[in-house]
């Protein structure tokens, strides 16, 4: 018969494992449950594509600008910023109906509007630099998801920025190490970053052979500096919250911060892979040509 004293031992050392846990990360539930909740619906509406996937990029890109507003402006009160949104939704209309002077004369003018209309001031730069950021998010995202092979290579994204994030931290934990830019992140490490690059490159070329593409030495090396770039793009972000001394860029999603926080690294990705496809080949609204993971 099992010892009755070792089992009850074992459940108290477990159980202490995860107090410990929690103690040390309270918000780990509330992060948990927003994850679970969230991300079935996103991937869900990615899987989609079409209105869905639309609908889902229109609005992160409104919640992007709004968040990054915030951090520029925090208590302060710029009613021009209220312009961003027209002008936004005007990329969003031009998009639909394939107009690619309409939404470069968007983020031309929107950006311009912005910057004059706060006064030609560091903050007005800013806010309009944050209006051009949150345009390209949507741009970017779509077209990749729309374009040919759509689904396949934004699963390929989401792949190599998610692996990335994952492997980083694993990584990061377990080797320690020299720190990666401690003065805007001291949590991040280079081991941290080089795991993330090694891993989430293996897993997007592992995913390109299981879907059936032939350029897996492309897929490799392409995976290589989405996963660099992604790493960029979230040390960008963190080195505005510390200019700015804002912990998250918003509260919306409970335990995690703002959208901003959790897609920084996803966006910066995002637009490398729509310049890179569009520059090799690819058209405005089907990038993914050039990107060539598919090829024959």
């Amino acid at each position: 018969m099992p010892d009755k004293n070792n089992q009850n031992n074992s459940e108290g050392a477990s159980g202490g494992i995860i107090r410990r846990v929690l103690n040390a990360n309270p918000d780990l539930l509330v992060r948990a449950l927003s994850a679970v909740i969230l991300a079935p619906v996103a991937l869900a509406l990615t899987w989609a594509g079409g209105f869905w996937f639309a609908g889902l990029v229109l609005v992160g890109m409104l919640i992007v600008y709004w968040e990054w507003y915030k951090i520029i402006l925090q208590n302060t009160q710029r009613p021009v910023v209220l312009l961003g949104y027209l002008f936004l939704l005007f990329i969003g209309f031009s998009y639909f109906q394939a107009q690619p002077l309409w939404i470069a004369g968007a983020l031309i003018a929107g950006a311009a509007v912005l910057y004059g209309a706060g006064g030609f001031d560091r903050t007005a730069r800013w806010v309009s630099e944050g209006y051009v950021y949150a345009g390209l998010t949507f741009v970017s995202l779509l077209a990749l998801r729309e374009g040919d092979e759509g689904l396949f290579f934004i699963i390929y994204l989401f792949l190599v920025v998610w692996g990335t994030d994952i492997a980083a931290y694993v990584c990061g934990r377990s080797f320690g190490g020299p720190k990666l830019w401690p003065a805007v992140s001291p949590n991040k490490t280079w081991s941290g970053a080089i795991g993330g690059v090694v891993f989430s490159s293996l897993l997007g070329m592992g995913f390109v052979a299981v879907a059936g593409g032939s350029q897996l030495v492309w897929a490799f090396g392409l995976a290589v500096v989405l996963s660099a770039v992604s790493q960029l793009g979230d040390l960008f972000e963190s080195s505005m919250k510390r200019r700015f001394k804002v912990k998250d860029s918003s509260r919306l999603i409970p335990g995690h911060g703002g959208l901003l926080d959790r897609v920084d690294g996803l966006v910066a990705a995002a637009v490398f892979a729509y310049v890179v496809g569009v520059v090799f080949g690819g058209q405005l609204f089907d990038p993914n040509a050039g990107l060539m993971l598919f090829a024959s």
